[in-house]
Order: C-alpha cells, then structure tokens, then sequence
C-alpha cells in the first residue's frame, strides 16, 4: 500500500509554507482546527514582520491576534505561539530543538507537531505524524484499530520501519485529503482500493 501511496502522490511533504524550521513550528500550531491553505494566507505576512523567535515573542498579544484572527482559536494560538517563542530564545538560545522530549515542552507543542518539525524540517524520524487525516486512515486501511492519537502512532511504527515514517504521514494526510475523506470516500479512484479492507 505505501509503495502505492507513493506512486500516487511522489512529492508527499507537509502543505505547510516554509523555510526553515522556526517557520514550520508556528505554521503547524497555527494550523490546529484550520486549513493550511488558510494558515498559508496568514504566515508570509507574519513571518515577514517577526521573521525570527525573539521577533515574535516580543509582539504583544492584541497585535499577534489580529495578525492571526483567521485561523481560529486565535486567543489560545497567540498565547502559544507568544510563550512558544519565549522559551525557544530563553532555553534554547533562538534555535528549535532538534528532540522530541525538547520540542513537546514547548507551549502549544505535541507529538503532532513535533513529529512535523523534526520530520519536514530536519529528516528525523522519531515518530509519525498522527493528525484527523491519518486517524482516520489507520482505522479504514487496517493499520490500528485505536481512537487515541499515541495510540494509533505507537500502532504505525510498529507497522512500519522507522526508515518509512515520515513519508507514511504526508501519504496518509494527502490521501485523506484527496480521496479518502471523512465523509464521501473515493472507494472507486482509489489506487490502494483492491487491497483496503473497508473499500465499498
């Protein structure tokens, strides 16, 4: 199935506009119950303002919330992605970690955007990417049959070899995004359709 998912879509990375890994790291918490389209609308003018942590975090948070209002939840973001900020320049002198146990104590950071970051970013596979999209799909292709995000991740790497982790979320994200959705999914133009166990 993979190999086909990589037939399929040859260039699976994140959607996420981006040039480094600080860019990444705020574009993805922006992202949180929004679109990356709309996330993309929203962070070249950011980024270009506050191109760096320090820049960021000095923004006051009324001025970060009108910057980001349209991506929703903008109160909780602007908090984050302010306290995010702080802490990259205070304990990690402007850079983001390249760890996971580093990346998830920053505010408004999961395994979700960790996995991101230290994947797209910097090519380290310590997990996968495990958002609404790839939820979704583990349970309809037979990969996990958990509800729980750590579950469900912990499920796909031992399915999978490290060495297919990073693909195997962007596949899974754009194959949820393009054929098999939520609600109507595209059994009949699916590439992976003769071998899923809940193709209609």
């Amino acid at each position: 199935m993979l190999a086909t998912l990589r037939l399929t879509y040859p260039r699976a990375r994140t959607e996420l506009a981006h040039a480094n890994a600080f860019q990444l790291l705020i574009a993805t918490i922006l992202s949180a119950q929004c679109t990356d389209v709309r996330v993309n609308m929203v962070t070249p003018g950011l980024f270009a303002k506050y191109p760096t942590p320090r820049a960021l975090g000095a923004v006051p948070q009324a001025a970060l919330e009108e910057e980001i209002r349209s991506t929703g939840f903008y109160r909780m973001k602007a908090k984050n992605v302010l306290a995010c900020c702080r802490a990259l320049v205070e304990r990690f002198g402007g850079d983001v970690p390249r760890r996971m146990e580093d990346l998830v104590t920053l505010p408004g950071v999961g395994r979700k955007t960790a996995n991101v970051v230290l994947g797209q970013a910097f090519g380290i596979a310590s997990g996968v990417v495990v958002d609404t999209h790839v939820q979704r799909l583990a349970g309809r292709l037979g990969f996990s049959q958990e509800q729980d995000a750590v579950k469900i991740e912990a499920d796909l790497m031992r399915v999978f070899p490290d060495s297919d982790w990073i693909d195997l979320g962007s596949l899974l994200i754009l194959h949820g995004r393009r054929t098999c959705k939520a609600r109507t999914p595209d059994c009949p133009s699916c590439p992976v359709n003769d071998r899923c166990p809940s193709a209609a």
